[in-house]
């Protein structure tokens, strides 16, 4: 893991059993951005850039409170190098929860009336920065706080939809995939695989980067889950707006993004029983579900998955299943 020395701006490479401790960054990345290989160089040649002085503002924040070493995923990334930008994203979710604090800077906001209409609740990758730390400080434009994701989590939980147990890590319930998926249905990322990675922190999943796949990052994510998962609710997903997926969907089993969550935030396992285990195979996806002829419908079968709506939880949901000979 390469830190920054707060003070002398240097990046420093430290490695597991000796990580000292450190202040975080996050924010949503703007123009003129510095890399890996320019904080390693002539420091004149960046000193106007915007993400230069943004580096300046955040180490300089961290060292009065005390921090020698800062993390930014700007400059702290060789992205030339593959494996290291595998190993990064891999342990991304991690490296903000292990963060002592977290600094969240909104280049957009002036004030707390502004605060919601900021860039950095849309993007993608800001998700797992907002959940992922014990503690984290927001910032405004001029690098004036404005409070602590604890002083604004009810504000926090309006914007994002995401529950204040998940937002302060208190015990509660257990989220199904559905809810969390639906956590980045409005989000957006520059890179369409980046929808698929910059969710891996929150599942608990690890894969390799394969910049170039495009669609297949979101698919090989849902792959992952269902290996370290039983839970159903990862096929409750639906199609603009519509009840069900519905056979004419050339999709398959599996969502095409994280914006076919949208309307899950309320979708949650079953509790009147076990869940069956499902798996991959060669031949597609193997799963034991409860079938029902579709009313007034030739052909078609309801497939009743093992989870629900929360205001309907004795009813499980299911969906539109056509057979194919």
């Amino acid at each position: 893991m390469w830190l920054l020395d707060s003070k002398s701006l240097e990046l420093k490479l430290y490695y597991d059993n000796n990580i000292p401790p450190y202040a975080i960054l996050s924010h949503a990345w703007g123009e003129n951005e510095v890399s890996f290989q320019q904080i390693n160089g002539p420091r004149d040649q960046i000193q106007f850039h915007a993400g230069f002085i943004k580096i300046q503002r955040c180490c300089a924040q961290a060292a009065t409170y005390g921090f020698e070493h800062v993390w930014i995923d700007t400059c702290c990334i060789d992205k030339t190098n593959s494996v290291e930008l595998s190993e990064a994203i891999n342990s991304m979710f991690n490296w903000y929860r292990n963060a002592t604090e977290c600094y969240v800077y909104l280049a957009d906001v002036t004030s707390l009336k502004d605060f919601g209409a900021s860039r950095w609740f849309t993007r993608g990758w800001t998700l797992q920065e907002l959940i992922a730390p014990d503690s984290a400080i927001f910032f405004n434009k001029d690098w004036i706080e404005m409070g602590t994701k604890t002083s604004l989590v009810r504000e926090i939980a309006i914007i994002t939809k995401i529950p204040i147990e998940v937002l302060l890590h208190q015990d509660g319930p257990k989220f199904s995939v559905a809810q969390i998926m639906s956590w980045a249905a409005n989000r957006q990322t520059t890179r369409v695989e980046d929808q698929g990675y910059c969710l891996l922190g929150l599942f608990g999943v690890n894969m390799p980067m394969i910049y170039g796949e495009g669609q297949k990052a979101f698919l090989r994510l849902q792959h992952e889950i269902i290996k370290a998962s039983t839970d159903q609710s990862l096929f409750a997903w639906t199609v603009d707006g519509k009840t069900y997926p519905g056979p004419q969907n050339q999709g398959g089993a599996f969502a095409r993004s994280p914006a076919y969550f949208a309307r899950c935030a309320r979708v949650v396992q079953s509790t009147d029983g076990g869940h069956s285990e499902f798996t991959l195979t060669n031949k597609g996806l193997r799963i034991e579900v409860i079938l029902a002829a579709a009313k007034s419908k030739e052909n078609l079968w309801i497939a009743y998955l093992d989870c629900a709506e929360l205001e309907n939880s004795r009813y499980r949901l299911g969906i539109l299943l056509k057979k194919s000979r």
